[in-house]
């Protein structure tokens, strides 16, 4: 599953995207550096894998990550093929959630392809231009069912309805995800933009966050139930250059308490709607990243389609009883360890050994 990083031109995209990644994905100072989408897997931190990998003492540790593309920056018009628009909607159409990052910061060396500093209205930019690709795509998709649809077919009139309900929706400004009475098996059938998750990005200034800029920002994203994240790209991008173990001294001296990429991430994998298991042994401790209802088959199926296929049982026990009892062996004496089948639902934190023949 990954996240699309989107964007005006010159708002931070590319650093944010060289911040998570340490890559070395062009950020010039000029719109439409980011041609071809470039994609990275960003680690996820997570503290519980060090506790497990000492209990068992693990030979290598490996966490799980999220992907992130980094895709162009879009202007007013992209849904008309204004810059290179159309080519990057197809970009966004083909990730899973959306990253909005929005220019929350002052600098005159860094072009603004808008006139001032507006965060809301950078912000409906993009949504206008997502909402009227949905409009598009909506009206294609309505063409063509409303043919069946003459013939009688309970389907066809079905998808047409849910259409017309579309819409009308993204006419009066209403992006898909927050059609709550549309079932969502149909309506992700039509691929719409802003049907998919989202959560805006501020890129601040260095130090402290100009709150004028981000208050209404933040009063945006709890109106559409979108998460929140500020940080300085700039400043991430910077510190992900310095050997590992300096950058902790940096962050305090910056006065960061919590590193921007740690909150980004975990923001990440709450908007996927992901959860976490591991396997925990002495040749490799690790994370895995599912959708929230995975079956343990399934779950098996992420390390390697041989045990999903030769599935017998999986041994489970909680992190939280781990961490609460202190060692493997209490686990074990506490009886806590149980055998689920192919049917048990994954739960975050759940530390597994899968039982499997082939």
């Amino acid at each position: 599953m990954e996240i699309g990083i989107v964007g005006l031109p010159n708002v931070g995209k590319s650093s944010l995207f060289n911040a998570l990644t340490g890559a070395a994905a062009a950020a010039e100072n000029f719109p439409f550096t980011t041609i071809e989408p470039n994609i990275g897997v960003v680690p996820l931190p997570d503290e519980r894998l060090q506790v497990l990998a000492q209990e068992w003492s693990s030979q290598k540790v490996t966490p799980s990550g999220i992907r992130f593309v980094d895709i162009a920056g879009i202007v007013e018009g992209a849904s008309q093929g204004q810059g290179l628009g159309n080519k990057f909607l197809s970009h966004i159409r083909a990730v899973d959630a959306i990253a909005h990052v929005v220019r929350c910061f002052k600098d005159e060396n860094v072009v603004n392809v808008m006139s001032e500093l507006n965060p809301p209205s950078a912000a409906d930019i993009i949504s206008t231009e997502l909402l009227l690709a949905d409009i598009q795509q909506g009206q294609k998709g309505l063409d063509r069912w409303s043919k069946t649809a003459k013939s009688g077919d309970k389907d066809a009139i079905l998808r047409c309805n849910v259409l017309n309900d579309c819409l009308k929706a993204f006419n009066e400004g209403m992006p898909a995800r927050r059609l709550k009475d549309i079932d969502p098996a149909i309506l992700n059938e039509f691929q719409f933009l802003t049907a998919k998750p989202l959560m805006y990005v501020a890129n601040t200034d260095e130090g402290s966050p100009d709150e004028a800029l981000l208050t209404p920002l933040r009063e945006r994203a709890q109106s559409e139930g979108a998460a929140l994240v500020s940080l300085c790209t700039k400043l991430e991008a910077e510190i992900v250059q310095l050997p590992q173990e300096e950058r902790a001294a940096y962050y305090e001296s910056a006065g960061i308490a919590s590193p921007g990429l740690a909150r980004l991430a975990q923001a990440g994998k709450e908007l996927l709607g992901l959860v976490c298991f591991f396997t925990a042994g002495e040749q490799e401790t690790r994370a895995w990243l599912i959708p929230q209802g995975t079956m343990a088959v399934k779950a098996a199926g992420k390390i390697h389609s041989d045990i999903e296929r030769g599935f017998i049982r999986a041994e489970i026990y909680r992190f939280d009883d781990f961490k609460k009892l202190g060692s493997y062996k209490a686990i074990q004496e506490k009886n806590l360890v149980t055998l689920e089948g192919k049917e048990y639902i994954m739960k975050d934190g759940d530390v597994v050994y899968f039982r499997f023949s082939v």
